[in-house]
């Protein structure tokens, strides 16, 4: 963004009160964040880009309580 208009926004948020200060910071925050998600791919994208990268015990899903809670395990290995 140009400096002129940060300068202008900002400008026109000096004359605002607190609350609609407050809307517009809430108003731009949800554009950033939409910008985001457009331009970085939704959450399912990083899961997907996460798959296969973390080193696991071959039994992790069947056995996940063991290994997070240290429950016995289901099957004897």
């Amino acid at each position: 963004m140009s400096n002129s208009i940060t300068a202008k926004v900002l400008e026109e948020m000096d004359e605002l009160p607190d609350h609609l200060q407050q809307q517009v910071l809430r108003f731009v925050e949800s554009l950033r964040q939409k910008h985001l998600e457009e331009t970085s791919g939704g959450a399912w994208d990083v899961l997907a880009s996460l798959t296969g990268t973390i080193e696991a015990p071959a039994d992790w899903s069947a056995e996940h309580d063991h290994y997070l809670y240290g429950t016995p395990k289901q099957q004897p290995e």
